[in-house]
């Protein structure tokens, strides 16, 4: 049974192999021996050494001698795919300091010659002489044994040759600096036979995505004849099979394939020869360009028939497994145009950006705000409570500092007479790094005269769910956003992580921060303790604390008592509320919300409320657990400015007094550290200045471009949206 088992395999191959009628009319059936016996068939039949296959393998030498069609090989095809990626993977695996001896390269290299095992039993080869399992050696020999294979055994084009330079020497494991010598060899063989290895130029017919859309219906099979089209990306994938060779090419909208037929290609423009330098020449990672007529396979792979071709760059190391990408993060961050390369889902994160900071700026033209530009360095710090980059300037003898916000000039603006304005662009922070934070970030911040707070806090909702309803019809590939905008504003759901945030149920939630630590911990923060609103003990901050320290130890979770701290050290009743909402509240708002009326003293640059005391007129939006944005109707008051200003310098003096002692009492490693983080607050008091002029009244609004492309991408750390985050330096 094996061995007529064996046959009608056999048989099976010889009809797949598209013989011509004049060598290969017919097959006999030969009964084979079996492998008990394999003695009965000892010598050689049509010159292929004899074993107990023998008759098999000479019947499938003499079959494939012809090239197999696309449809017949596409066992050999995908198997010689499996062989390429798993040769990738030992190498991105040792060119990432592997050895030979880590459990993920013996895995592999077992992978890959079970692979190279089950490549050969499809293609038939046997005792392939090792003058001819590497390409590259042929390729520096001028490629003669690549061309004259011996009469009784197929071609290696039918195999290796088709994967590239790395997958058919040293097993597939060659480490990046052995595949860049082997390129680089190949880029001296293209200069001189005359041609440029890193081209000036390439003239682009259509985008992959177009050809896709425009040819849509082409029928399987079918062919546009009379109408070329030029294409140009990166090789992602490369199969050879005899006389036809197939390139995966990408560009940033999509990608093609490249059919490539010997006899058309070497009757074309670029001559005899032409084919060779494809099989022999062309890695996967290189950029190239080609003109032919598009058709779409008998399989249905739309693809571009070549009748010229043309190396545009020559990639000299190799790409990262195809299917898996970069698996480290760290690798990821650091070498991001590799990232980009290998992950279409990167590179769609990037472009969803994109359309976000246009949608932004679109959304506040649209409504008649400028966009204008100010100082990057400035004399000190201002606008926020955080630590700057320190610089020095040589020409002007002068310590600057990088900005911390935009605020403070933008103001000046609005007093300048500008009554709606805006600012997209960088701010930096000289602060820790986490999931949610980098040194330096995008952030908008807008300004509009004669407006308040409940102005911003409708026109930060509409921008946010307009940037939403952007990405999904870019997703979606919706043409018609306005009709979209339409059908799902109402409903808009978009996934991060395992949760459904509803952008859709507007308006979004509004609640006092009181509100919310009152709902969450039991205490009534403000209407019991601060002076101004003559509570049971009122202006007693002893007993403030006392309260909300046995409120969070209540709770007894790790957030809630990491907030002990905090709250033992708040100067004021305000501060008390505002350690209590960040500790237990803040990581608990999944949904958009508004969070209102924040206290006075951790709001030196807002309005007071003018309904409630002891707060201001302000809002903070928090979406699943982090602040988006922070709007208030802006303080235009002089006088109460310039107090707020000196009694937040006063606090931020006595905060850091008490954190000095305590790390003292550490010990003298501890004050260093302090020290370290340790930085100055400073009047301003050219802006106190500017609005002693007049600013009309004004409401304010920041928010944070980064995290909302996290919230809009379902990425889930900020490193992910910002395409080179700033990373801990190599030694």
């Amino acid at each position: 049974a094996s061995a007529f088992g064996f046959c009608r395999g056999v048989c099976a191959r010889a009809r797949a192999a598209r013989c011509d009628g004049s060598r290969h009319r017919a097959f006999s059936l030969v009964t084979l021996p079996s492998r008990r016996r394999p003695q009965m068939l000892s010598k050689s039949v049509g010159g292929v050494p004899g074993g107990p296959f023998a008759v098999g393998r000479f019947i499938c030498a003499r079959a494939t001698s012809d090239p197999p069609d696309a449809a017949a090989a596409t066992a050999v095809a995908e198997t010689e795919a499996l062989v390429a990626e798993a040769g990738e993977k030992i190498r991105t695996l040792k060119a990432s300091g592997g050895t030979n001896t880590d459990d993920a390269v013996v895995a592999g290299v077992a992978e890959l010659k079970a692979l190279k095992a089950k490549l050969s039993e499809l293609q038939g080869v046997v005792d392939v002489p090792k003058t001819q399992t590497n390409p590259e050696k042929q390729s520096k020999q001028g490629g003669k044994q690549a061309e004259k294979p011996q009469a009784s055994k197929p071609t290696q084009h039918q195999g290796k040759k088709g994967t590239g330079d790395e997958s058919a020497s040293a097993g597939g494991t060659s480490s990046a600096e052995e595949v860049k010598k082997v390129r680089l060899g190949k880029v001296a063989a293209i200069r001189a036979a005359g041609g440029e290895p890193f081209a000036y130029r390439f003239d682009r017919t259509a985008k992959t995505a177009v050809l896709q859309a425009e040819y849509a219906h082409l029928g399987d099979g079918k062919e546009v004849v009379g109408k070329t089209q030029a294409v140009c990306g990166r090789v992602k994938a490369k199969r050879v099979f005899g006389k036809l060779a197939f390139l995966s090419l990408e560009d940033d909208s999509g990608s093609v394939q490249l059919f490539v037929d010997k006899k058309r290609l070497d009757c074309g423009a670029g001559g005899e020869g032409s084919f060779k330098k494809i099989v022999d020449l062309v890695d996967m990672g290189d950029i190239v360009g080609g003109c032919g007529t598009v058709k779409r396979t008998e399989k249905g792979e739309l693809s571009v028939v070549l009748d010229s071709f043309q190396i545009l760059t020559k990639s000299l190391l190799p790409l990262p497994d195809k299917h898996k990408g970069l698996t480290d993060k760290e690798t990821r961050y650091r070498q991001r145009y590799v990232d980009l390369i290998a992950s279409a889902e990167v590179r769609e994160v990037f472009k969803d950006r994109a359309l976000i900071i246009s949608t932004i700026r679109r959304f506040l033209d649209d409504q008649e705000f400028m966009e204008m530009e100010t100082p990057v360095l400035e004399s000190f710090a201002g606008g926020a409570d955080a630590k700057p980059f320190n610089t020095f300037h040589n020409a002007l003898g002068m310590s600057l500092t990088l900005r911390i916000a935009t605020e403070l000039h933008l103001k000046r603006l609005v007093v300048g007479g500008f009554e709606r304005i805006y600012e997209l662009g960088r701010v930096f922070r000289n602060e820790g790094l986490s999931a949610r934070h980098n040194p330096e970030f995008t952030s908008v911040e807008v300004y509009q005269a004669y407006a308040d707070v409940s102005d911003m806090l409708q026109l930060t909702e509409e921008m946010i769910v307009q940037a939403a309803v952007k990405v999904h019809a870019r997703r979606t590939n919706s043409s018609d956003v306005s009709g979209l905008k339409k059908e799902i504003e109402s409903s808009l759901q978009i996934p991060y992580g395992d949760e459904t945030i509803h952008l859709g149920d507007r308006p979004w939630r509004r609640v006092s921060m009181n509100d919310l630590v009152l709902e969450h911990c039991g205490v009534d923060v403000l209407n019991t303790f601060h002076s101004e609103r003559g509570g049971a003990f009122a202006g007693d901050l002893v007993a403030c604390k006392t309260a909300a320290v046995t409120a969070l130890r209540a709770l007894g979770d790790k957030e809630s008592l990491a907030g002990v701290p905090g709250v033992e050290q708040a100067q004021s009743v305000g501060h008390v509320l505002n350690e209590m909402f960040e500790s237990v509240c803040e990581s608990k708002l999944r949904q958009p919300t508004f969070v209102t009326n924040h206290p006075t003293e951790i709001s030196p640059l807002a309005k007071p409320h003018r309904s409630e005391p002891g707060v201001t007129e302000r809002f903070e939006l928090f979406v699943v657990g982090r602040e988006l944005a922070n709007a208030f109707s802006e303080l235009t008051d002089p006088v109460d400015q310039r107090d707020r200003l000196e009694a937040q310098i006063a606090g931020h003096k006595e905060a850091q007094a008490i954190q000095r002692e305590a790390a003292a009492a550490m010990g003298k490693r501890s004050l260093q550290e302090f020290e370290m983080e340790t930085y100055p607050l400073q009047m301003d008091d050219d802006f106190v200045t500017a609005l002693e002029y007049g600013m009309p009244p004004t409401a304010g609004m920041g928010l944070g471009v980064d995290r909302l492309v996290m919230l809009l991408t379902n990425a889930p750390s900020i490193r992910d949206v910002i395409a080179f985050p700033l990373l801990k330096k190599i030694e």
